[in-house]
């Protein structure tokens, strides 16, 4: 027998390893263009709507409420049902409210919109647990992982560049039009990422997960290990109040500050 660690070591690194990360690490992209873009259309929206300057933070602090609501939610969802449904019903949400956003009649309906925006692209997140479950678990990768911070950066500078030229052109409401191209793109290659093989396993479903770890031997040009893939053993799920327990209280609190 064999276990998807094992798998993925005797697997090594390949050509589906390159493109798990480049398609994920583009979700950073995507993420970064949507944060930052209403640094950008702030200004603009304030002469638009004569709004003071708690109404144009209330923008900002929405944006991060939707966040923070709705990644508990769907990170719940995506133990249930798995990542990468979650992660496509989040690029489907976030491009769908964008777009809607770039035809707000009002500041009210911005404000909401971009609220779920920002409950979208907090899914995004199982992007970044997807790359790392079936790409983290190769050791030869490890270091590579870090450059994944590069694509947040190269969204930050993509806004801000495609804003120095839109903006005064033809306006902010084209600019969130062209900033939800990305997400769009992105759904159109969610069809070549598999489920993690880990959460394949961890519910049960040893065909799917043997089905991606043979479909990623391919791509590589690599051998399967030998044997029968094997469920692990049963642990105890994490759950809520463990974050506030005594021997991670402290940690817990330093995270949430931090962020």
């Amino acid at each position: 027998t064999f276990t998807v660690q094992e798998a993925v070591e005797t697997i090594g690194f390949g050509r589906f390893h390159i493109a798990l990360f480049l398609i994920m690490g583009s979700t950073g992209v995507a993420e970064a263009m949507e944060i930052m873009l209403i640094a950008v259309v702030s200004p603009l929206i304030r002469c638009e709507w004569q709004l003071q300057d708690w109404q144009v933070a209330l923008v900002t602090t929405m944006v991060f409420f939707g966040y923070m609501v709705f990644s508990i939610v769907l990170g719940f969802l995506a133990d249930r049902y798995g990542r990468w449904k979650i992660l496509l019903l989040s690029f489907l949400w976030a491009a769908y409210f964008s777009l809607l956003t770039s035809f707000a009649p009002s500041y009210i309906w911005f404000v909401f919109l971009r609220a779920m925006v920002g409950g979208g692209v907090s899914g995004h997140a199982q992007g970044m647990e997807e790359n790392k479950q079936i790409v983290a678990m190769c050791s030869c990768f490890n270091l590579f992982l870090s450059l994944g911070k590069v694509f947040w950066l190269a969204g930050s500078l993509l806004i801000i560049g495609l804003a120095s030229v839109v903006n005064p052109t033809i306006g902010w409401r084209w600019l969130i039009r062209i900033a939800s191209i990305p997400s769009i793109l992105l759904i159109l290659v969610f069809k070549f990422i598999p489920e993690s093989a880990r959460y394949n396993v961890s519910t049960g479903n040893v065909a799917a997960a043997l089905a991606t770890l043979q479909m990623i031997a391919k791509m590589n040009g690599a051998a399967m290990p030998e044997g029968v893939l094997k469920e692990p053993a049963k642990g105890r799920r994490g759950r809520f109040k463990d974050l506030i327990h005594p021997k991670y209280l402290r940690t817990t609190l330093q995270i949430w500050i931090i962020w």
